[in-house]
């Protein structure tokens, strides 16, 4: 009689029930750290798509967030199930069988098998007989690809060991595996850092990614949720969350994407320094500098146009007049002017431009100017568009090349689409950047030593505009 009695004694106690999110002063997340869900953004700070979401959750409910980054999308939805954590959201597809309750859809997901463009032609899954093909274990295309491997016994499944799709892909990339199976969003996203990466073979698979709560934890975070979630799509927010992580990674072809990574090498080492100490003297980022400076003159200081622009930041004779710069084609003086143009065009912006849209806006302004990008605004204000939001002004800045539109501006006909072709640009350039550049240190901190030369030469005005290799 006495041993049950110890057994039992001896058993974990079950753990305490996980409070209340008002009660307990903060909303628990499980989440994972990949290209869409939560990550380290270009400042140093979290962002991503649910993250963002997430953050507006919390100031809806009044309560803060606290991510608990888990190492796996599966052990952020066993945090979820325990009742370690108010919810889950980690790139989760929604799954009845499992013992949660599903939010309804962030957003609707299909499925590619991506290869390499030296990889066999794949046209069918028997094309794939001998083949690693990578997979996130439990996943949709997982079931798809084992029922595969039944139909198709010579095809070889690999799992992925924590960092899930993206990881798959750099592993197809490094040349590891042959294929992997991955949402299209997060191939779009890596296929910027890996350009010999492309799709295979789309496979034929939908699904909805949604947040998933604990069971017992009551009805009323859920009420919350879908109310915010029905306010997020009717108010446009869930759009221009979507819109500031993936509306922009198409726009990069792989032969543009190639070039530049092969330039990260053998140009911008040259001019980093000068980037560094102009960003920092008008506040910038200097890797969006150098994103400018690259879609100008892919880092070419002695570049000209036939519209008569010319240097490394592609400055009119009349900005450059403006900015104090004396010769468009010294390196040092194209960059400290350029940085101080963009700077200034930032500033010019209304204080209701939030970041990241404020930096693509004032971009979009430097290509085709402060007044055109204001005349913009006017336009997408009568169309009853939002003129502080990067997401409806990239479709409103092609008007100004219509007639009927131009008309209305003071500025006249303007290139708006090659203002938003710019910025667009601009920013999958600053992103694969921030990918492989750390922010800089303060310039009298810089411990390199080419970066005090650079600062003297800024300062003293001498010439880098040696032609670029």
């Amino acid at each position: 009689m006495l041993l049950p009695w110890l057994l039992a004694a001896c058993e974990p106690a079950p753990p305490a029930r996980l409070m209340n999110h008002q009660t307990l002063g903060e909303l628990r997340v499980a989440t994972r750290q990949d290209a869409n869900s939560y990550r380290t953004g270009p400042d140093g700070t979290p962002e991503g798509f649910e993250h963002d979401l997430l953050v507006a959750l919390g100031e809806q409910l009044g309560v803060k967030v606290r991510f608990e980054i888990m190492p796996t999308s599966a052990a952020a939805l066993s945090a979820v199930e325990r009742g370690n954590v108010h919810l889950a959201a980690a790139g989760l597809i929604r799954n009845d069988a499992k013992p949660v309750h599903w939010s309804s859809p962030l957003r609707i997901v299909d499925y590619v098998l991506v290869g390499t463009v030296d990889a066999n032609r794949v046209s069918d899954e028997t094309d794939l007989v001998g083949f690693r093909v990578g997979v996130r274990r439990g996943s949709v295309p997982a079931h798809e690809l084992e029922g595969m491997k039944r139909r198709v016994p010579g095809l070889r499944i690999a799992f992925a060991r924590i960092g899930g799709e993206t990881e798959l892909l750099e592993r197809v990339a490094d040349g590891e595996l042959d294929f992997a199976a991955a949402d299209r969003q997060t191939y779009q996203m890596l296929n910027r850092y890996h350009p010999d990466l492309q799709i295979a073979m789309p496979l034929d698979l939908r699904a909805e990614m949604a947040w998933a709560l604990n069971r017992d934890g009551g009805d009323e975070l859920a009420t919350a949720i879908e109310a915010f979630l029905a306010e997020a799509r009717a108010s446009g927010l869930l759009e221009r969350i979507t819109e500031r992580y993936f509306g922009h990674v198409q726009r990069l072809d792989e032969q543009r994407i190639s070039a530049f990574l092969a330039r990260i090498q053998t140009r911008l080492p040259k001019f980093r320094p000068l980037f560094i100490e102009a960003a920092h003297r008008y506040g910038l980022d200097w890797r969006l500098l150098a994103a400018v400076a690259y879609q100008e003159s892919q880092w070419d200081p002695t570049a000209t146009s036939y519209t008569g622009v010319r240097g490394m930041m592609m400055l009119t004779n009349e900005t450059a007049n403006r900015m104090g710069v004396k010769n468009r084609l010294d390196a040092s003086q194209s960059i400290i002017g350029g940085a101080r143009y963009l700077a200034m065009l930032r500033d010019q912006l209304p204080p209701e431009v939030e970041e990241p849209d404020r930096s693509w806006m004032a971009v979009a302004a430097y290509n085709v100017g402060m007044g055109h990008l204001r005349g913009a605004g006017a336009i997408a204000r009568s169309l009853s568009k939002d003129d502080t939001s990067w997401k409806d002004m990239k479709n409103v800045l092609p008007l100004i090349a219509q007639p009927a539109y131009a008309a209305r501006l003071a500025a006249g006909r303007g290139r708006g689409g090659e203002a938003v072709i710019m910025a667009e640009s601009v920013r999958n350039y600053f992103e694969i950047l921030a990918r492989f550049e750390s922010p800089a240190p303060l310039v009298s901190e810089s411990t390199p030593a080419d970066a005090g030369t650079a600062g003297s030469l800024l300062r003293q005005g001498v010439s880098t505009s040696t032609p670029p290799m």
